[in-house]
C-alpha cells in the first residue's frame, strides 16, 4: 500500500483535527495508570501501546497465522500438539523428508513468536479494557 507524501500529510492533519492524538494520550495515560496499579512494568506497557498505535496508523492487517493461533489459545489454551494442529496437512504430504523438517521448524518458530505476542497482548489488553 503505497501512499504519496501529500496523502500521508492529509491523513496526519485529519488525525490532529479529529483529536486522535489527544484520545491516544488519554488512553495511554489510563493504561499506564492501570499497569502501575497492577504492578506491571510501565515502560513495557508504554512500548506495547505505542506499537499498537503505530500499527493502527499504518493500517497494518492482522496476520492470519497469528489469528489462527490466537483463536486456538483462547478456546483451548496451550496444547501439546499445537504444531500438529497448525500444520497444513495437504501441503505437508507433498513435501520430501527434508522439506517436512524445514516446514515443521519454520512452523515452530512462527508459533513461538505468535505465542509470545499473544502473551504480551493478553497481559496488556486486559489493562486496556479495564482502563
Amino acid at each position: 500500500m503505497s501512499r504519496s507524501f501529500r496523502e500521508e500529510a492529509r491523513r496526519a492533519k485529519s488525525r490532529i483535527k479529529s483529536g486522535f492524538w489527544l484520545d491516544c494520550k488519554e488512553d495511554m495515560d489510563k493504561s499506564l495508570e492501570q499497569a502501575r496499579k497492577n504492578g506491571l512494568n510501565e515502560s513495557k506497557a508504554g512500548r506495547y501501546f505505542t506499537e499498537r498505535i503505530c500499527a493502527q496508523i499504518a493500517g497494518e492487517q492482522e496476520d492470519e497465522f497469528y489469528l489462527k493461533v490466537k483463536r486456538m489459545l483462547l478456546s483451548e489454551g496451550e496444547v501439546s500438539d499445537a504444531i500438529g494442529r497448525l500444520t497444513d496437512k495437504e501441503y505437508f504430504q507433498t513435501l520430501s523428508y527434508e522439506e517436512k523438517q524445514r516446514y515443521t521448524l519454520s512452523l515452530s518458530e512462527k508459533y513461538l513468536r505468535a505465542l509470545e505476542r499473544f502473551r504480551r497482548e493478553y497481559e496488556f489488553d486486559s489493562l486496556h479494557e479495564n482502563a
